[in-house]
Formats: structure tokens, C-alpha cells, sequence
């Protein structure tokens, strides 16, 4: 008997002392390029929180260019960020995704307009032209205007959708204004 537990407590103190195992490789797809929303993501990193939890974790950016969806779909990617409404479009199209996590508590896609000008309310859409991000950020969007009952094929009772820039400069080279926020409901 006292081989045998001498012969386990050997084993054991050799598995202790040999390499560790391997962490998992988990590769994370953002939805935008690196900023402060996914700051989280990053500082987690940085304080070694996916380590303690035996994850190597590769963050990629997103960009213009990138939809999540698409990505982890390809195989490019384990787990991504990405707008409620596009994950479940792409679901739909059979991409097999699942929700493990709402980080925030509202939408954080917002409206914006000048605070002197024609839209001032939902009320005011019919017969406006909106520029909208496209890549999954249209999703909620369209949502939005079935949800209030507009059409966004244009004409007097709806509205026209511009495929919008991923670029700020038309809002940062107006003149100082006040700007309206509508959050999309």
C-alpha cells in the first residue's frame, strides 16, 4: 500500500512540475475599429483576466469593411461584437450564432440632426432622407421605421435611406450647431 501512495504522490508532484496546459485560443471580432466601447475587451487583456481563466485571446478590429457576422461565419473569429439586429439577420440567413451576452442596457445607435432644423420628432420623418451605417447598423434602423409605420422607399409618407460614410467629417464641418439626438427605439 505504501508503494502505491508513495507511486501516486510521484505522479502527481511530476504533472505539477511538467508544462501546464495550453490555454484555449479564443479569437474576438469587434464590430468597429479599437475605441472606448470596447475599452472592456482590452483592459481585461492588459490585467491578464483571460489568462486566469486559461484563455490566449486574440482581439481583432473591426472597421468599414468587416462585418462580424460575416467573419465568424467564415471562421475567422470564436465569438463577436455585433449589433442585436444583424446577428439575428444573419441567424436567419443560417449562420449559427448565439447570444451570451447584452453588455448594455440600451441600444446605443442614436439619430442625429441639427437641434434648428426640419426633424424634431418622430413625427417629422416622412418625406426626409436619413444616412444610415450600413453592415448591420441598417437592421435596427429599419426596425425602427416598420415599428412607426414608415416606408423607407421614399416618396411624401416615407423615407429615403443614404447608405451613410463610416466617416464623421460631414458633422464635424458644419458650423457649430446643436445637435438633436433621437435614440432608435
Amino acid at each position: 500500500m505504501r508503494k502505491i501512495l508513495l507511486g501516486a504522490v510521484a505522479l502527481v508532484a511530476g504533472l505539477a512540475s511538467g508544462p501546464g496546459f495550453a490555454a484555449d485560443a479564443v479569437t474576438l471580432q469587434l464590430k468597429w475599429v479599437a475605441q472606448a466601447q470596447f475599452g472592456g475587451y482590452y483592459v481585461a487583456k492588459d490585467k491578464g483576466f483571460y489568462e486566469e481563466e486559461n484563455l490566449d485571446v486574440t482581439i481583432n478590429p473591426g472597421g468599414p469593411d468587416n462585418a462580424p457576422e460575416q467573419v465568424i461565419a467564415g471562421g475567422g473569429a470564436d465569438v463577436i461584437v455585433d449589433w442585436m439586429g444583424a446577428a439575428l439577420a444573419a441567424r436567419e440567413k443560417g449562420v449559427p450564432l448565439v447570444n451570451i451576452a447584452q453588455p448594455f442596457k440600451k441600444g446605443g445607435l442614436l439619430m442625429i440632426c441639427p437641434k434648428d432644423g426640419p426633424v424634431q420628432t418622430e413625427a417629422d420623418f416622412k418625406g426626409k432622407t436619413f444616412g444610415v451605417w450600413f453592415f448591420g447598423n441598417e437592421v435596427p434602423f429599419y426596425a425602427w421605421m416598420n415599428k412607426l409605420g414608415v416606408p423607407t422607399d421614399g416618396g411624401p409618407d416615407g423615407v429615403t435611406v443614404l447608405k451613410q460614410n463610416y466617416d464623421v467629417q460631414p458633422l464635424i464641418q458644419v458650423p457649430s450647431r446643436s445637435w438633436l439626438e433621437l435614440r432608435v427605439a
